[in-house]
């Protein structure tokens, strides 16, 4: 049964929630690793989240959930307490830290990779130095217009890191250039980075979901329970910038893989 919602240590509000794993291991099975899905939200809101938001994380989540439980990775979508990022307190980035924390109470010392769609993608690059993580994936991220008065997204926190971002070169509303630019600050300062781009596609990833999920777990997968990357993915951390953060999604990605 799931956890009911708890006040915050000043008593201001509820906590973010992990509810219940998407897919349930085998009895028996020891945790070996634990994904955390962080949906898209506004820049900004303090209106509690549409669970539509969650819901269209599922199909991801049993997909990594049906991957990776006979090794005992569960798959938790977060419910943030929160609509929005809302500036400087950057208020997904905290439940992120939040639900890491809360993985480590529950499951005990296990690896964690925070993956997340849209701002959710963001608020996984920015909580990303919580020291249970071990990957980082960012789909679609959201991600601030440089703006020469307002300080870079950090990346020092990716350092020790897998990264891994994908976003579509046809995205209208998260722009696929911006996770460049950040992708390249990111592999300075941690080689194990790398990006893919889904050519033609827009913001959902429609036209290559399979391919979309397919590489989600393979790098999740490999991340945590230290699998074998796919070549793809292997070339793409080897490969210096631009290429290894260029590289092309292909068409039938993962055919193989399943």
């Amino acid at each position: 049964m799931e956890r009911p919602q708890e006040p915050t240590r000043d008593g201001a509000g509820p906590l973010p929630r992990l509810g219940r794993p998407a897919v349930s291991p085998p009895a028996g099975t020891a945790t070996g690793g634990v994904v955390l899905l962080l949906p898209s939200a506004a820049e900004a809101s303090t209106r509690r989240p549409s669970p539509l938001v969650r819901a269209a994380l599922a199909p991801l989540a049993r997909s990594l959930g049906r991957a990776g439980a006979a090794e005992g990775v569960l798959v938790h979508v977060v419910r943030y307490r929160v609509g929005g990022w809302n500036g400087p307190d950057a208020a997904l980035s905290a439940d992120a830290a939040w639900a890491a924390d809360e993985v480590g109470r529950r499951y005990g010392d296990v690896p964690v990779c925070l993956a997340g769609y849209g701002m959710g993608g963001r608020a996984a690059l920015r909580a990303a130095g919580h020291e249970a993580v071990n990957s980082v994936l960012a789909i679609a991220p959201w991600l601030p217009d440089d703006d020469i008065a307002a300080p870079e997204e950090p990346v020092r926190q990716l350092v020790g890191r897998q990264v891994l971002i994908v976003h579509g070169t046809n995205d209208r509303r998260t722009d696929p250039e911006l996770s460049f630019r950040l992708a390249e600050r990111a592999k300075k300062a941690n080689r194990d980075t790398c990006r893919f781009e889904v050519h033609s596609d827009g913001h959902a990833l429609r036209h290559y979901h399979r391919e979309v999920t397919s590489l989600a777990k393979d790098f999740a997968m490999g991340a945590l329970l230290s699998r074998p990357y796919s070549r793809p993915v292997e070339d793409a951390l080897a490969a210096p910038p631009p290429l290894g953060l260029r590289m092309p999604l292909a068409a039938g990605f993962g055919r193989t893989l399943d």
